[in-house]
């Protein structure tokens, strides 16, 4: 995480752009090109996809959680064991990209609509070390942090399966 705290202008604009980033990089995609590891060992763009609808709930899930109570303690999920209770993995391509297009959309809703005071609100977060304190400032920035390097993954990724490589 970097030192450098993003203004919240960056941060709605960072969130933003990832679903629009992705549905322009698998516009062109097959279904099969969506479900297919570029190498084994690999994820495919569907298995990037669901990893992020994972850490998309769990993080957005606490978002609104810290603007609608005060000062909670949150039981932290790690997304890799909560995308073990959903069928992400296994929903059509589009359908599971539509489903994280709106529910981005209802967050950046939530977010735009505050306040700035309200994106220092914040919780104690307990189960993953140590409790932490965050605030919806912190996790949106953690988010969409986060989601950046997934993103250039998902664009090396459909490059090498459909075959075009060009830089």
């Amino acid at each position: 995480m970097p030192d450098k705290q993003l203004t919240i202008e960056q941060l709605l604009t960072m969130l933003a752009q990832t679903p629009t980033r992705i549905t322009a990089l698998t516009a062109e995609l097959t279904p099969a090109q969506a479900q297919a590891a570029p190498s084994p060992g690999e994820w495919s763009i569907n298995e990037v996809l669901a990893h992020l609808r994972s850490c998309a709930d769990m993080w957005d899930g606490s978002i609104i959680r810290l603007l609608a109570e005060d000062r909670p303690t949150i039981r932290a999920i790690n997304p890799v064991t909560w995308i073990k209770r959903t069928n992400y993995c296994e929903l059509d391509f589009q359908t599971s990209l539509q489903s994280f297009v709106e529910q981005r959309a209802a967050l950046l809703a939530a977010l735009e609509a505050l306040p700035p005071q309200a994106w220092t609100r914040s919780g104690t977060f307990t189960g993953a070390g140590r409790p932490i304190e965050r605030t919806v400032h912190s996790l949106a920035q953690r988010l969409g942090i986060h989601e950046r390097p997934h993103i250039k993954q998902m664009e090396r990724t459909a490059k090498a399966i459909s075959g075009n490589n060009q830089p």
